[in-house]
């Protein structure tokens, strides 16, 4: 059984149990061992729902299509009340977006949603959904203002990660209300490391 080979119940406290099996699960392209994940993740066994959404991401990390089926029961699990399983599942997610583009696209709102309710863990995820679907013409704009939400009101903590991860995507459209934004928040960073990170992506964008 899958459940026997993850780090619970090898008695583990450490993930490589569970990382060895996504290696594993990859190279032999065990689609069975992918639907036994899934249903361990809607369980009610909360360490087995920990250790099998690890197991999953990693596996979409390494092959995507593994678990591209399967973004209808990670949508459910952006909600639930276990906190590793919703941001688990955003990370799931977040390994699809350069194969399945499409698809995330038509679940932003939910997506949004999760991330608006979620831990931080969850919003840097979403973000990186939304840098992904900004690389495509087709969901750029609509990706971007998603992004700008996130930036009026993620913790100053997170600003400069955004920021970075974002620059690279935005456009001759989108730079203006991008730098914008980023200035407007300038005055509520506390630390200076920070602020220079801000302000380094600011200058870039003005060259």
């Amino acid at each position: 059984m899958i459940s026997q080979q993850l780090a619970s119940a090898l008695g583990r406290k450490d993930e490589q149990p569970n990382i060895d099996l996504a290696i594993a699960i990859v190279d032999k392209n065990d689609h069975q061992a992918v639907a036994a994940l899934i249903e361990l993740i809607h369980g009610k066994n909360k360490d087995y729902q920990n250790d099998s959404i690890k197991v999953l991401y990693e596996i979409g990390e390494r092959n995507p299509n593994l678990i591209a089926e399967y973004i209808p029961p990670f949508i459910t699990g952006l909600s639930s009340k276990n906190n590793r399983l919703q941001w688990g599942s955003m990370a799931a997610l977040r390994s699809l977006i350069n194969s399945y583009e499409a698809e995330l696209y038509a679940e932003l709102e939910n997506l949004q949603d999760a991330a608006n309710k979620g831990s931080v863990i969850t919003k840097d995820n979403f973000i990186g959904i939304l840098v992904g679907l900004m690389g495509n013409h087709d969901y750029h704009d609509k990706a971007f203002d998603y992004l700008i939400k996130q930036m009026e009101t993620c913790p100053t903590n997170q600003l400069p990660m955004y920021a970075e991860m974002a620059l690279s995507k935005i456009n001759q459209s989108t730079k203006d209300v991008f730098i914008d934004t980023l200035n407007a928040r300038l005055g509520e960073i506390e630390k200076e490391s920070k602020m220079k990170r801000v302000l380094k992506v600011i200058q870039k964008l003005n060259k």
